[in-house]
């Protein structure tokens, strides 16, 4: 079975149809992340930055059939060969960056700075991983199969003849980072619930941070002022020592000042008069803030404005707290999740139709091609899309908790 000039017509109808909307949801990443300081936490600059590398995998699928029609020795062909085989292959590992940042997060409770300095890593790796054998294949020719880049009907990429490397250098690498990327989330998972703590409804987009149960209540009436600052400090790393996105001063019996941060959350544990605390806003930027005596705690803050916000132990008061954990969470879980699962429906279609070919390369299906065409010309849309989406969303569920304490969630 051929594909008829009809049918080639319409698959470049759906490719560039298809790939207009991933300007459009490039376009939005980029605008979005520019125009609100609310999009601006390391996984949201990790999309920025997929969100370049995805504008040159649009460019090649807009050439779309242009490149097979000037020939497979074509300068357009090569080059459309060249992006085909470098930035789809980046836009997965990118993937598997976001993945690897969820899990320094809850495991190692990385803060903004540290996972900036991943950024140029990320980079230079992704960048020299996926440049080098796209390079290298421009120059690889013999009499018997032709140029490596040449077509495969819907646009160049490796060609038939060379179907092995095609296998080996890019579907191969592809699900084995989609392996390792779900092997990620599945230990970042398994923390969560090890954690004891039950998963909220999702139509409250509330997902708990908390690892560890509450600690036991303080008993000012029995202790001394310096237990009560211990008991104090204990109560408050209860809920969110390991939960991600708050900073926590600990009292001189534990290990001394901790910081961490994630999403735009901040909240000071008590300590004694005259240390201070650092408090991390969504965007990553730090500030410092003195906090109040212990037996101040939870009054309600001085003219001088001695502490950002003070943390009553009142069990709502804790879930106030719980809740703006939980919405770094969803920034630090949720959006990448949704990114690996739109991956993986992406890649379905383009690894079934090299699969059939490789058995029967004979195998044609033009419904199979018109599933390839626009599956793999829209990367840049369905990220738009989740990017945006779980974005505002998250953005309402602070708002919500602004208006409980406003002035309080900066």
């Amino acid at each position: 079975m051929t594909i008829s000039a009809d049918q080639l017509r319409a698959l470049q109808i759906v490719e560039r149809t298809a790939s207009s909307l991933s300007v459009v949801g490039i376009a939005t990443i980029i605008i979005t992340f520019f125009s609100s300081r609310y999009f601006r936490n390391p996984i949201d600059r990790l999309i920025l930055i997929n969100a370049f590398y995805n504008a040159f995998d649009v460019t090649a699928t807009l050439i779309s059939l242009s490149g097979p029609a000037a020939g497979n020795g074509s300068a357009l062909c090569q080059f459309q060969g060249f992006l085909m085989q470098m930035f789809p292959l980046a836009d997965v590992l990118w993937t598997l960056a976001m993945a690897i940042d969820v899990f320094l997060i809850v495991y190692y409770q990385y803060d903004a700075n540290a996972l900036r300095r991943l950024e140029i890593k990320y980079i230079g790796a992704i960048t020299a991983i996926t440049f080098t054998p796209a390079f290298v294949f421009l120059f690889i020719h013999t009499a018997e199969k032709g140029h490596m880049y040449g077509s495969v009907t819907l646009w160049c990429a490796i060609a038939p003849k060379w179907v092995m490397f095609r296998i080996i250098f890019y579907y191969a690498p592809i699900w084995i980072i989609i392996g390792i990327v779900f092997i990620l989330y599945c230990m970042v998972g398994w923390k969560i619930v090890k954690g004891k703590r039950a998963l909220r409804s999702i139509e409250s987009d509330i997902i708990p941070l908390d690892l560890q149960q509450t600690a036991e209540k303080d008993d000012d009436d029995n202790t001394t002022e310096s237990t009560q600052n211990t008991k104090s400090t204990e109560g408050a790393e209860g809920t969110t020592r390991n939960a991600i996105g708050l900073a926590v001063s600990s009292s001189t019996r534990t290990l001394g000042p901790h910081t961490s941060m994630h999403g735009g959350m901040a909240a000071s544990a008590p300590t004694t008069k005259g240390h201070t605390a650092k408090a991390w806003s969504r965007d990553g930027t730090e500030s410092i803030s003195p906090l109040r005596p212990v037996d101040n705690f939870g009054s309600s803050p001085d003219q001088s404005g001695s502490a950002s916000f003070s943390m009553s132990p009142s069990l709502s008061s804790h879930k106030w707290q719980a809740n703006r954990s939980a919405l770094s969470l969803r920034q630090y879980l949720l959006m990448p999740v949704m990114f690996f699962v739109v991956l993986m429906v992406i890649w379905v279609a383009p690894t079934t139709n090299r699969l059939l070919s490789f058995v029967e390369p004979s195998f044609v299906s033009f419904p199979l091609y018109i599933a390839v065409g626009a599956t793999g010309s829209l990367r840049g849309f369905w990220n738009g899309c989740v990017f945006l989406a779980v974005g505002l969303r998250s953005r309402q569920s602070q708002r919500r908790l602004e208006a409980v304490r406003p002035g309080h969630y900066r």
